[in-house]
């Protein structure tokens, strides 16, 4: 375990903003969390509060961090576990980086995480922001979660069913905030033929990476890895933290609002899905391109030109104020004009 003090974050968040915490603890086993939190407590030596963070890549840091900041390098990939009907269980430990996770299931042929390729952070964030992309959600996969619980000193596992899971959301962003750090996950995964082709444009792009050749996890890696690179920047070369707002439920009522602005101004039939629930979700990157949002710049920070869901820290320069002014205006302008008020995904500390 190695414990810093005043230790900037600028890498350690893919935003790329410049501050720092007043303590880093980078811990390697359920031990290490032992030791750091011996009487339920975080240890009396290290500033409070304390906050844990994974690849940095869904947050925005609004200041300076005055208490301890918790890392994980708790990093393995167990060997394939049969499970019956051609499906496997595989442990994988919570600072494991997801892609190399993603990349790892691929290259053994294990059906369930392709089309989650290239999501950027580790594998215990992945479970506590149930990310998804392109008609998959991490919870499709997940078995269990093993977490650490501060307050008892116990380790604890989770089924997946106990979880919470719903659209970006968990108990562990929830209720259980604070009360767990998850240690490792385990995934269920297929050696069984399963692509996921029916969402978007992967089935166009699967084929037109293939040629004929069949199908396997790893082609369907390559699909949305080209898809993604296509649409979103390299956190490595510019910094955001992936799509900033999540996609808006309406009501039927706020849905019809929104169809007869965009009749009277001429912008076309208003893209949409009816969930079970019979909410409407509209996608967040329609109404704030249609806004204007695409391409724009506000001092340092800045909109990407090729998907307006994701604030960039263009210059590299950008301040935490600078990306939350940009956030404030970019709200303001969809429910002034569309009477929806848009949510951020990426948190902020």
């Amino acid at each position: 375990m190695e414990i810093r003090t005043n230790v900037s974050l600028r890498a350690m968040n893919t935003f790329g903003m410049e501050v720092k915490a007043a303590c880093l603890a980078e811990y390697s086993s359920a031990g290490d969390l032992r030791s750091l939190f011996p009487a339920g407590e975080l240890r009396s030596d290290l500033p409070r509060p304390w906050y844990h963070i994974g690849g940095g890549s869904n947050l925005l840091f609004t200041k300076d961090f005055e208490g301890t900041v918790l890392h994980s390098s708790i990093c393995f990939t167990s060997e394939p576990e049969p499970a019956g009907d051609g499906e496997v269980k595989v442990r994988v430990g919570a600072g494991v980086i997801w892609d190399d996770f993603v990349a790892w299931s691929c290259g053994r042929g294990l059906w369930g995480a392709e089309n989650l390729s290239l999501i950027p952070g580790e594998t215990g964030a992945a479970a506590v922001q149930n990310i998804g992309a392109y008609g998959v959600e991490v919870a499709d996969i997940i078995s269990k979660v093993e977490c650490f619980e501060p307050v008892t000193g116990k380790q604890v596992s989770l089924p997946v069913s106990e979880c919470g899971y719903g659209y970006r959301q968990s108990r562990f962003k929830g209720e259980w905030k604070g009360r767990y750090i998850v240690t490792s996950v385990t995934f269920l995964l297929s050696g069984n033929y399963s692509p996921r082709l029916d969402y978007g444009n992967v089935r166009s792009a699967v084929e037109s990476v293939t040629a004929g050749a069949t199908l396997t996890p790893g082609v369907i890696r390559d699909a949305i890895i080209s898809i993604r690179n296509s649409k979103l920047p390299d956190p490595a070369m510019v910094g955001s933290a992936g799509s900033f707002f999540k996609n808006p439920f309406v009501s039927e009522d706020v849905f019809r609002h929104v169809s007869q602005v965009a009749r009277e101004e001429g912008l076309g039939d208003v893209p949409h899905f009816t969930s079970q629930d019979g909410n409407i979700k509209i996608p967040a990157a329609w109404l704030l391109e249609k806004c204007g949002w695409k391409g724009a710049v506000m001092g340092n920070a800045g909109v990407w030109g090729k998907q307006p869901l994701v604030l960039v820290n263009a210059t590299g320069k950008a301040t935490p104020q600078e990306i939350l002014a940009l956030e404030e205006a970019m709200v303001r302008s969809v429910r002034e004009r569309f009477s929806i008020r848009l949510e951020p995904e990426v948190e902020h500390i």
